[in-house]
């Protein structure tokens, strides 16, 4: 997850009740209440105003009777990327895929993105399955997955991502998938020479759809 340590510099207003307070424990609070939780297309969800850096001189505006700042601040931000692999919680089980929280933001990971596999819902379970791979996904599960759209519009972060590639998906998949390859290991048996038989058995398999077919020419000719 991208966490920032940033910058930030903006005009905070402190009301006419609170003159009498300590100035930076004021603005500190009131920069709080204003920014946190704020969403910018640049710097992504403002999660904390951490410091008050400086602050500048009070400006009165006519008719307005608080003053007004000039201050710098250093904030906590949250913006993720594409491409970027990130690890969370399933929060929410759908019929059309999976809500699963990272950071400060929920991702939707659609139920096409979610494995080779066909997946359907089962309500009951409220859980999602595999139809050939028996695999299932549910709520409270820890899952991989990659970002692949990410949208920071009118103050809402959209992101969306994918567990369809190697290294990703349920940590339980994972987990399987990890100590299959170890027993294949033991045996002297790595991914390259496992597919090979496969690869051996298409190859047949080509050659003698070729011999039909030369064979059907020879006996059109004859």
């Amino acid at each position: 997850m991208v966490y920032n340590l940033i910058t930030l510099r903006d005009t905070v207003r402190v009301p006419p009740h609170r003159f009498g307070e300590p100035i930076d424990k004021v603005i500190l609070e009131i920069a709080r209440e204003d920014f946190e939780e704020r969403v910018d297309p640049d710097i992504g969800m403002l999660i904390a105003v951490l410091s008050v850096e400086e602050i500048g001189v009070g400006h009165i505006i006519p008719g307005d009777g608080g003053v007004y700042h000039q201050c710098i601040f250093k904030v906590l931000s949250f913006k993720p990327k594409i491409g970027e692999i990130v690890e969370g919680e399933v929060v929410e089980v759908t019929d059309f895929g999976l809500f699963i929280r990272i950071g400060c933001t929920d991702a939707l990971c659609h139920i096409s993105q979610i494995h080779d596999d066909f997946f359907s819902f089962n309500p009951k379970q409220s859980a999602l399955l595999g139809q050939e791979s028996g695999q299932s996904i549910m709520r409270e599960d820890r899952v991989r997955a990659r970002i692949i759209t990410l949208s920071l519009d009118r103050g809402i972060i959209k992101v969306a991502v994918s567990m369809r590639a190697a290294a990703l998906g349920s940590y339980e998949w994972l987990k399987r998938w990890a100590e299959e390859l170890q027993e294949l290991r033991e045996k002297g048996i790595t991914l390259e020479t496992k597919k090979k038989p496969q690869k051996a058995k298409k190859v047949e398999k080509e050659k003698k759809k070729k011999k039909r077919k030369r064979r059907k020419k020879e006996e059109k000719k004859a």
